[in-house]
């Protein structure tokens, strides 16, 4: 059993930055593809980003040059940095593990407003 907690949610301002965080449990994370979803309100879960366990990364359309997706092997954990935030932006973001049958963090909420 995998488990991810996610942190770095909030609310910003248009134009702001987060960074978010999804720690994993377990040894098993360096050899995995980790990712980020977002699900905004009445929306299908949706790609972000993902990155291999050699660093390889992978971005949706929507967030190329704004998100950067990176991983510390050593603390078991994933970040999505987010800038140039946008309203669309605002969602529920999960991390993912893609072992086995895939593990899903709980979610953390971006919500970009003035």
């Amino acid at each position: 059993q995998v488990q991810l907690v996610e942190s770095g949610g909030g609310l910003v301002q248009p134009g702001g930055s987060l960074r978010l965080s999804c720690a994993a449990s377990g040894n098993i994370f360096s050899l995995y593809t980790m990712g980020w979803y977002r699900q905004a309100p009445g929306k299908q879960r949706e790609l972000v980003a993902h990155i291999s366990p050699g660093g390889s990364t992978n971005y949706a359309d929507s967030v190329k040059g704004r998100f950067t997706i990176s991983r510390d092997n050593a603390k078991n954990t994933v970040y999505l940095q987010i800038d140039s935030l946008k309203p669309e932006d605002t969602a529920v973001y999960y991390c993912y593990i893609a072992y086995r049958v895939g593990y899903w963090g709980q979610g953390t909420q971006v919500t970009v407003s003035s």
